[in-house]
């Protein structure tokens, strides 16, 4: 196998994790949890998002959040930004990296922003421009690459297209997401072989959801491929609230366990992380789905 010796984890939880629940996690507990995460030894953090409260209710408190929490000098802490107006916000909150995020197939953009594809670039170019001038680093996700809910199979050619016009309006880095957790390890071969034709593997990262049980299989296809930066969340909390069905991300201390047993380098203190699991998982009133959790919540029990 083709192993790196070192993986960046990406902790997209406290937003990707949190869009998703029913019920607003106070403000404090989602600081006192991104703080935990800070001292975990991931070196980014994807905070929250300055989507508009009314579609996202359980993240209004982005800005409070963004300002109060205990940040670290060596990590990345990031937000969710769909336009200028969310820019704003983001700014004032001095995150350090920009996300700004489409889809690759038309049904899902147009349920997840309520515009086309092509009507949705000019969208994002002024917030991609605003956010480097200011000093930000820019990230590209691009959802539904290897299947939509509305349309079934996504083809490649789709993805680098989306994928090409963002690079071009200025995004250093690009997440492509199995959105509904579709994909299969041949399927990732595939597509990430032809993606790779155009970008560099160090411009790209993944972002596979496990609602059918393949991410860390599908993980050690792009690692194999010699990507190196993977999106997760914490317990595999989190779904697509866009996406009838899909159930959570590729968990982070699974993905952790498997990465760190491998002999590839992550950097993560697992027993902060556990901690960090164990804190959120009491203050959402019910259990989280990962592997590693089930294991630990077993090991406690005897």
């Amino acid at each position: 196998m083709n192993l790196p010796s070192s993986v960046t984890i990406k902790e997209v939880g406290p937003r990707d994790g949190l869009q998703n629940e029913k019920h607003f996690i106070p403000t404090e507990d989602k600081i006192e949890w991104i703080n935990m995460l800070s001292e975990s030894g991931l070196k980014y953090i994807e905070i929250t998002s300055f989507v508009n409260p009314k579609w996202i209710p359980q993240l209004a408190d982005a800005i409070q959040v963004a300002k109060s929490i205990h940040r670290e000098n060596d990590i990345t802490y990031a937000a969710l930004v769909p336009n200028e107006r969310g820019l704003q916000g983001a700014l004032e909150a001095n995150v350090d990296e920009v996300a700004v995020f489409m889809s690759a197939s038309e049904s899902h953009n147009l349920k997840n922003i309520n515009k086309s594809i092509v009507a949705t670039f000019p969208v994002l170019k002024p917030v991609i421009q605003e956010a480097i001038v200011a000093g930000k680093t820019v990230r590209g996700y691009v959802s539904t690459v290897f299947g939509c809910p509305y349309e079934g199979e996504v083809s490649t050619d789709a993805v680098l297209s989306v994928s090409e016009q963002l690079f071009a309006l200025g995004i250093q880095e690009l997440s492509l997401g199995d959105t509904i957790g579709v994909a299969n390890p041949r399927q990732v071969e595939k597509a990430l072989t032809e993606i790779l034709k155009h970008f560099p593997q160090e411009k790209i990262a993944m972002h596979f959801h496990d609602t059918r049980g393949t991410a860390l299989a599908n993980t050690l296809v792009a690692l194999n491929l010699g990507i190196t930066k993977f999106d997760s969340s914490l317990g595999g909390l989190g779904g697509c609230p866009y996406a009838p069905g899909a159930s959570g991300n590729l968990a982070t201390d699974d993905l952790h366990y498997m990465l760190e047993n491998m002999g590839v380098e992550t950097g993560i203190n697992r027993d902060q992380l556990i901690n960090a699991a164990l804190f959120i998982e009491k203050k959402l009133g019910k259990l989280l789905p990962s592997h590693t959790m089930q294991i630990e919540r077993s090991q406690n029990c005897h």
